[in-house]
C-alpha cells in the first residue's frame, strides 16, 4: 500500500449548511443565532441544523426546541426549505469544481478532492481560491472549513479542527503529531460502542491507539474496517471498496395535529410511491416491502415501535407496491393499541434486483395484469416527468403539513428535483 510524501487528498465542510443557506438568502437572518426546525409553529420537535451563530452560545444540532431557547432565548427558528438546500449544494459543487475537479460528494455538505501536483506544491493557494469563488458567485455567509491531508480520512479530521471557515494542512512529515492530543470522539468511524470496545482492550488514548498494529484493530472492529482504519491514520493511501444499492425508502416525523391512523396511512403511501419513483429511476425492481411505525398512546406517553415486512414478486409499479403496503396496514390496524398517535413512520422498498438481472419464478412469470400494470405506471411517470409536479397518482395524493415528504435531506442523501413533485 502506498504511503504519499505529500498532502494528495482535500476534504471540504460547510459550515452549519442549512442555517448559513436561510441566511443567504434571508438577510434579515445574518449575523443572527438561526435553528432550523422541521416544522413551523410547534414547540415540540428539535434544532436539525443552527448556524456558527447559534453554536456559539451552546446550541447543537438535534437539541430539543424548549432546550434550545432555553440555552439561547434570541435565537430564530425557521422551517426546514429542502429544496432551496438542494439547489444552493449543486450551486456551490459546480463553483468548487471550476477551481478543482471533485473526486466524491460525500454527504450535502461534504465532499472531497483529489489534488494535482500544482495544488499539492501550494495548498493554501488553493483553499484561498475556492472560499474567494464560493463568496463571490454565491455569497460570502455560506463558509465551509478545509482539511488537506495524505489521505481522506486525515483531510476529513483536519477540516474539524478549525471550524467555522478554516483551512488547516497536516503535511505528512508532520504527523502523528497533529492526532495526539485528539480524543476518540474526534475520529470518524469510532463511536461510542467501540470507544467501549478499546477501552477493555486497553487503548484508551490516541498514543495507544497508533502504537497497535492492524490486525489488532481488525480484531477489534471484527472486520476490515479496523485494519483500514489503522492504514488510513498512518498516513496511507486507504481507498475503500465501491457499495452497491440495497434498498430504497423515506420516512417522516409526523406534525402534532397529523397522527392519526388514517393520516398516517395516506403519508405512508405518498411516500412509498415516492420511493418507487427513486427504485424505477435507478433501474431495480424490489422483491420485499417494509413498513415501521412510531406511537404513542396518549399525548406523553413513551414512545413505541412497530414493524413489519412481506415479500413481493420481484416488482416495481405503483399498483403491485401500494397492495403490499395495504397488506401491512391491514397487519397493524389489528396489531397496535387503540388511541395511538403515530409520531414517525418510514417505508422501504428491499432485495433489490437490477432490471437487467431480473429473474423470476418459472411459475410466478409476469401475467398481462402486471405487465399493465407497469404500463400504465410507466404512463404516469412521463405525464409527472412532463409537466414538473405530480399530476397522476394512484389514489388520494395529499401531502402531510410542511410538505417535502420524500425529499427531505438527511445530509446523506441529496434529492432529486423530482423527489419534491
Amino acid at each position: 500500500m502506498r504511503k504519499p510524501e505529500q498532502v494528495e487528498q482535500l476534504y471540504l465542510d460547510f459550515d452549519g449548511f442549512f442555517a448559513s443557506i436561510e441566511q443567504q438568502a434571508r438577510p434579515g437572518l445574518r449575523g443572527r443565532p438561526v435553528g432550523v426546525v422541521p416544522f413551523d409553529g410547534t414547540s415540540h420537535t428539535c434544532v436539525i441544523a443552527c448556524s456558527k451563530e447559534a453554536k456559539a452560545r451552546g446550541v447543537k444540532n438535534i437539541m430539543n426546541v424548549e432546550d434550545a431557547r432555553a440555552i439561547c432565548p434570541e435565537i430564530v427558528l425557521v422551517p426546514q426549505s429542502p429544496d432551496l438546500y438542494r439547489r444552493a449544494h449543486n450551486a456551490l459543487l459546480s463553483e468548487i469544481a471550476a477551481v478543482i475537479p471533485i473526486e466524491a460528494v460525500k454527504s450535502i455538505d461534504e465532499l472531497t478532492c483529489r489534488l494535482s501536483a500544482r495544488d499539492r506544491a501550494a495548498p493554501h493557494d488553493l483553499s484561498r481560491r475556492i472560499k474567494q469563488r464560493l463568496a463571490r458567485h454565491v455569497g460570502p455567509h455560506i463558509t465551509c472549513s478545509i482539511g488537506m491531508a495524505a489521505n481522506r480520512q486525515l483531510a476529513k479530521i483536519a477540516g474539524k479542527m478549525d471550524k467555522p471557515d478554516g483551512t488547516t494542512i497536516w503535511h505528512p512529515q508532520d504527523m502523528p503529531g497533529p492526532l495526539l492530543p485528539l480524543s476518540f470522539e474526534d475520529i470518524p468511524g469510532i463511536g461510542k460502542r467501540m470507544r467501549r470496545r478499546l477501552c477493555l482492550a486497553g487503548i484508551g488514548d490516541m498514543t495507544s491507539l497508533l502504537a497497535t498494529e492492524p490486525k489488532q484493530l481488525r480484531a477489534i472492529w471484527g472486520n476490515v474496517t479496523g485494519e483500514r482504519l489503522w492504514y488510513a491514520l498512518h498516513g496511507y493511501d486507504v481507498r475503500a471498496g465501491g457499495s452497491s444499492r440495497g434498498m430504497y425508502g423515506h420516512g417522516r416525523v409526523l406534525p402534532p395535529d397529523f397522527r392519526t391512523l388514517k393520516d398516517a396511512h395516506g403519508c405512508s403511501r405518498l411516500l412509498l410511491v415516492k420511493a418507487a419513483r427513486r427504485m424505477r429511476r435507478g433501474g431495480f425492481y424490489a422483491a420485499r416491502l417494509a413498513l415501521w411505525l412510531s406511537f404513542r398512546i396518549g399525548p406523553v406517553g413513551r414512545e413505541q415501535g412497530w414493524g413489519g415486512s412481506l415479500t413481493m414478486p420481484i416488482v416495481h409499479d405503483d399498483q403491485a407496491c401500494l397492495a403490499a403496503l395495504q397488506r401491512l396496514w391491514e397487519r397493524a390496524w389489528t396489531e397496535l393499541p387503540r388511541g395511538v398517535g403515530i409520531v414517525r413512520l418510514g417505508v422501504t422498498l428491499m432485495e433489490l434486483s437490477p432490471a437487467g438481472e431480473r429473474q423470476l419464478d418459472m411459475l410466478l412469470d409476469d401475467d398481462r395484469l402486471r405487465l399493465k400494470w407497469e404500463r400504465v405506471t410507466a404512463a404516469a411517470d412521463r405525464l409527472n416527468m412532463k409537466y414538473g409536479r405530480t399530476v397522476v397518482s394512484l389514489g388520494p395524493w395529499t401531502p402531510p403539513p410542511g410538505g417535502y415528504a420524500g425529499g427531505k435531506i438527511s445530509y446523506t442523501r441529496i434529492p432529486h428535483a423530482e423527489d419534491f413533485w
